[in-house]
């Protein structure tokens, strides 16, 4: 293949892309998770350390960093959308979807066009993360249905047969829970968290391991033992966030693992508010605290 039939073909893919990428920004108090799409398949993702003090003109080189390994490009992405429960992060990122792509990204808050249900006393106290595997739960498996997301906190998103969101549960997160014990138990070593081969530990490294692991495990299974019964029925029970897999196999109770999932309802969000987005803006359909 020659050189200019090369380049031509290099700009026909090129055009195609464009227009049909839509980046997806999940900001966490530990980590950011990002995406791309395209169309409706999720083509890269990638997972970094949040970094509370990153400005927009960083955001944009760190993205423009790791989509380049992909060979995508920024100016490729036409659509963006935001789930922060970071305000300083949610403001960076989204000042930098406008400044340096040139349009409004949507930014999901309780007050997005979800198609949920809410049933939280105070909707706007309902995290962003939250909705979107609500969302994503239920166009998959229906309801009821309960998402536990294992991250910096273990959260349990509970949903109904017809759409609800009824409300869930809020823990400590497996490495904030260890996190947490190596700081205030000075004699206690800090280990690597990991699968233990044991739950009766030999040493003070796999004693630490099988206490967080097993009791992370335990804590799951009842609260969502505990959540059937409230509900008189039996919920699909679904596992994501950055420990689902090395949580899953080993519970009761979780019958699906899909540490996206995440992303996946903000995709969802982002078409639905799309579709609708000639009677609107992404500020009209969602707004962000300031």
């Amino acid at each position: 293949m020659t050189t200019k039939k090369r380049l031509a073909r290099e700009r026909r893919g090129q055009q195609k892309l464009r227009g049909t990428l839509l980046l997806v920004l999940d900001i966490g108090n530990t980590n950011i998770v990002v995406g791309v799409y395209r169309r409706q398949k999720l083509i890269s993702h990638w997972r970094l350390s949040s970094n509370r003090s990153l400005t927009a003109d960083d955001g944009f080189l760190l993205l423009q960093q790791i989509l380049s390994g992909k060979e995508i490009r920024l100016s490729q992405v036409q659509g963006a959308v935001i789930c922060s429960v970071v305000p300083s992060l949610t403001l960076a990122f989204e000042r930098m979807v406008q400044e340096r792509l040139g349009f409004h990204p949507l930014v999901v808050t309780a007050s997005a066009d979800s198609g949920l249900q809410i049933q939280y006393s105070d909707p706007q106290q309902l995290g962003a993360d939250r909705i979107a595997n609500a969302v994503a739960a239920f166009h998959h498996w229906g309801g009821p249905t309960v998402v536990v997301d294992l991250g910096t906190a273990t959260t349990f998103d509970v949903i109904g047969e017809r759409g609800e969101y009824l409300g869930g549960a809020i823990a400590p997160g497996v490495e904030t829970s260890a996190e947490e014990l190596f700081k205030r138990a000075a004699r206690l070593p800090r280990v690597e968290l990991r699968r233990p081969d044991r739950v009766v530990g030999r040493t003070t490294e796999d004693s630490v391991r099988a206490g967080v692991f097993w009791g992370a495990i335990g804590q799951i299974d009842e609260v969502v033992r505990r959540i059937a019964r409230e509900l008189g029925q039996k919920p699909k029970v679904v596992a994501t966030g950055g420990w689902a897999r090395l949580v899953s196999p080993d519970s009761q109770t979780i019958q699906e693992c899909d540490p996206l999932l995440t992303l996946e309802g903000l995709h969802l969000l982002y078409e639905r508010w799309n579709a609708r987005r000639g009677r609107g803006s992404a500020r009209d359909v969602s707004s962000q605290p300031r």
